[in-house]
Formats: structure tokens, C-alpha cells, sequence
């Protein structure tokens, strides 16, 4: 659940040109989907805030969602809804940015149910006694929908979306809150003959931390899943991907992620009996949700490095993520990645705090450069080595780096995690967001 902040917005200021590499120039969507989205003018801007996906044909559908025990409208509404439908019989998602719509009673979950009734009835001229549209929103908490703009930007929208990279890109571009570019990922792959399309938008750059991040997420696929192995599937991928990174150690009250698949690529129905098919469809499908994540990361607010931190030989995987999650975290550590400070120690209490199993005397700890060059060992089996402070100085130059502990334990326990430096512009952003 991201805040709206004009100075980050699409619409304000544009793309930074360091971001520009990640906005795909083409892709590979899923047959039978149509997106897009507009300005329903909830957005003081003028900017896209609301998005639509879109298929004819009816889909399986999976979500995963927040953890927070105040869970937004939105999340409460399509959680009961998925369940009603056993994960069957979807067609759409709509999604408003520039309000939360999250803690507002009984009157937020009213605005939720009335949109995606108007959705269905402005797609299939009538309502359903469980709709079949599942929604979204993202902004600021505690404010209720402005329902009227919202419907009326409906009735735009399902008269404007199509099936290009262009309107997949306005749709990435719609569910933007304090983003600074549009995270939009696709592609395609053969198996037996067939060919699948798999397309993921994220929104994201504040208030990320697992169990999920703050975050609105979307994988989309023309494949034919049965609905319990894509539920399956997504909620492992969003384990190994939208579990491992964070920004700045705040948990949202919206973060979802959903799934839609039409069968329109043809071919068997994939279980996670089907094999070869499966573990390939499985491969793809992950892979696009920690690309995403990455994605966030990269646009986490204010932020200047992207840092990986590896963690190995733990107790279990279990103890592995703890220690990376404590890392990626600790204020300490992110600032002093922010100040190109090798102070290594930061990231040992933040180990040490962790409570998780450590033998002192086994522990490492590396940064890698991204370029490919000799990694600085900083602390090897307990004992501080004597860095070089140039050759430190060097490798926090890089916009990526990599933090490499090994705690030397007979466990094997791994975990790889995503995070970001904290800056100034952070507390600038977030000191004003409601503006």
C-alpha cells in the first residue's frame, strides 16, 4: 500500500533516466487478455489510476496476501471471494491507485463490492451473485474510495483496452503510486509443441517488507492450470521472490498478489502431476516473480544501491532468510551501504540479533563487486581482516553489490535476499507523502 507522492510520480516529473533500462521496448503476452488504464481523476495529478486486465474467456485465478491484521477492503473482499469460487471462474482485475481504501469499516468493503459489481456489469451487462472480477487499490490509509470517479473511469476504461505492449505498459503505468517507472516483465517459451505466454506488473517502493512487501502484484498466463497447482505455485514463487526483499521494514495493509490463467495457449491441463510440463511452466513462472521483486528493489524510494545478500551453510533455510531478512533490514547496515562505509560490523549485530544459531568462529563475511572482480573478504572464520579501504571504497561505488555471509555451519541452510540503501531522500519522500 503505497503513498502518493507527486514528487515520484509518473505523471510529475518522468522516468529518471537511470530507470529507463528496465521499461521494456516489447514483449510476449498472454493471448486473450486485454489491459489498460486511465485517469478517473482520483489522482490530484491527472495521472493513469486506474487499471483493468481483462479476458473473455474464464480464468483460474490464485492470490496471496498481506499478513497485516489490518487487512484493506480489497484484500478482505477477494479473499472471500476466491474461496466462494474455489479459485475458478474469473475474468477480470481492476485496480485504483491514489487511495487504499484500508481501514474503513464496513464502508470500504461496501465501495470495494460495488466496483467490481459495476466492472461485471459494464464487461457482461449483468451482475453475479459472487463476482467475477477480483480488485485492488493502493494509496493513502484510512481515506474512502471516490466511488463515482472510479465508475466513471470504468466506463472509459473497458471502452479502451487492447492486447499490445503499449496498453500492457499503461497498465503497468496505472497501478503507480510513488514508483518512478512502470515494472512490467513478459515472456514465452515451448513446451511439447505449445507455446506459453507469461506476463507479471508490480507496483512498489515504500513500505516493503516481507510477509509480503508493500505491494500490489500481478502474474498473468494464457497457460491451462488447474487452480489449486496455481495457487500452489504462486504461493511458493512469492516465498522465493516477494518474501526476500525489503526496502525499509514496513509491512502494508494491501499487498497482494494475484494470478490469472485463461488455457488459451492450448494444450494438456498442467497439474504438478504433468512433469516436464510443469517443471518447466514452474521455472518461468518464478523466475518472473523474483525478476519483479528485483524490480521493486530497484525503485525502492530514495534509494542509490541495490544489494544482494547471500547468506549459506546455516542451520536450515529457515535460519538463512532470518539472518538475510535482519541484514537487509538493520538501519545501520543500509546506511552505511548509503555512505559507502565498509563498516562490516553493522552486519554481525545485525546477524547476532537475529536469533538464530551462530558460531562465531565460522562466520564470514564478503562484499562481491558486481563487476566480476575478487571478492573483499572483511571478516574470515571470526577473525577481522585487514581491508583495504581503497579497494572498499571501489566496490560501494557500484550501484550493485553483493553482501556474502557464511556462517560455517553443517546445515546448508541458504537464502538470497534483495534490498536497497536508506538515504536522505527517503525521509523526504515519506515525510510529506500525504501531499
Amino acid at each position: 500500500m503505497l503513498r502518493h507522492v507527486a514528487k515520484r510520480s509518473f505523471g510529475s516529473l518522468g522516468i529518471p533516466q537511470n530507470k529507463l533500462k528496465y521499461i521494456p521496448k516489447g514483449g510476449f503476452y498472454p493471448k486473450g487478455f486485454k489491459v489498460g488504464s486511465v485517469a478517473s481523476h482520483v489522482k490530484k495529478t491527472g495521472a493513469p489510476d486506474l487499471a483493468l486486465i481483462h479476458s473473455a474467456k474464464p480464468c483460474t485465478a490464485a492470490g496471496v496476501f498481506t499478513t497485516n491484521k489490518f487487512k484493506a477492503a480489497p484484500v478482505i473482499v477477494d479473499k472471500e471471494n476466491l474461496t466462494l469460487k474455489k479459485n475458478e471462474d474469473f475474468h477480470s482485475i481492476i485496480i485504483n491507485s491514489g487511495c487504499a481504501n484500508a481501514v474503513t469499516g464496513n464502508g470500504g468493503l461496501s465501495d470495494a463490492k460495488d466496483i467490481i459489481n459495476y466492472v461485471d456489469k459494464a464487461l457482461h451487462g449483468t451482475t453475479y451473485p459472487v463476482s467475477k472480477t477480483l480488485t485492488m487499490s493502493t494509496g493513502v490509509i484510512g481515506q474512502r474510495l471516490q466511488v463515482d470517479k472510479i465508475k466513471s473511469g470504468i466506463d472509459n476504461i473497458v471502452t479502451e483496452i487492447d492486447s499490445q505492449h503499449e496498453d500492457w505498459l499503461k497498465c503497468a503505468k496505472g497501478i503507480m503510486t510513488t514508483d518512478t517507472f512502470p515494472k512490467l516483465i513478459s515472456r514465452n517459451f515451448k513446451i511439447n509443441g505449445i507455446e506459453y505466454n507469461i506476463a507479471g506488473l508490480v507496483k512498489g517502493a515504500g513500505m516493503i517488507c516481507p510477509n509480503m512487501a508493500t505491494l500490489l502484484g500481478l502474474i498473468i498466463t494464457d497457460a491451462p492450470i488447474e487452480s489449486i497447482t496455481l495457487q500452489n505455485l504462486l504461493s511458493k514463487s512469492v516465498d522465493k521472490s516477494f518474501n526476500c526483499i525489503s526496502v525499509d521494514g514496513d509491512m502494508s495493509t494491501n499487498d497482494t498478489i494475484l494470478s490469472l490463467s485463461n488455457g488459451q495457449s492450448g494444450g494438456e491441463l498442467i497439474t504438478e502431476q504433468s512433469g516436464e510440463v510443469y517443471e518447466v511452466f514452474e521455472k518461468n513462472f518464478k523466475e518472473i516473480a523474483i525478476e519483479l521483486a528485483k524490480l521493486v528493489v530497484r525503485d525502492g524510494e530514495g534509494a542509490t544501491k541495490f544489494i544482494t545478500i547471500k547468506v549459506k551453510n546455516a542451520k536450515n533455510d529457515e535460519e538463512a532468510k532470518q539472518a538475510a531478512n535482519s541484514v537487509s533490514n538493520s538501519a545501520l547496515v543500509k546506511t552505511a551501504m548509503f555512505g559507502k562505509d565498509a563498516n562490516w560490523g553493522r552486519i554481525l549485530c545485525a546477524i547476532g540479533y537475529s536469533e538464530i544459531d551462530v558460531e562465531p568462529t565460522k562466520t564470514n563475511v564478503s562484499f562481491v563487486p558486481s563487476d566480476g572482480s575478487a571478492e573483499l573478504k572483511l571478516l574470515v572464520n571470526g577473525e577481522p581482516q585487514l581491508v583495504d579501504e581503497n579497494r572498499a571504497s571501489e566496490i560501494l561505488e557500484h550501484e550493485d553489490l553483493e553482501i556474502a555471509i557464511d556462517l560455517g555451519l553443517e546445515g546448508k541452510g541458504e537464502c538470497t535476499f534483495w534490498t536497497c540503501d536508506l538515504t536522505h531522500d527517503y525521509v523526504t519522500i515519506n515525510g510529506d507523502y500525504r501531499s
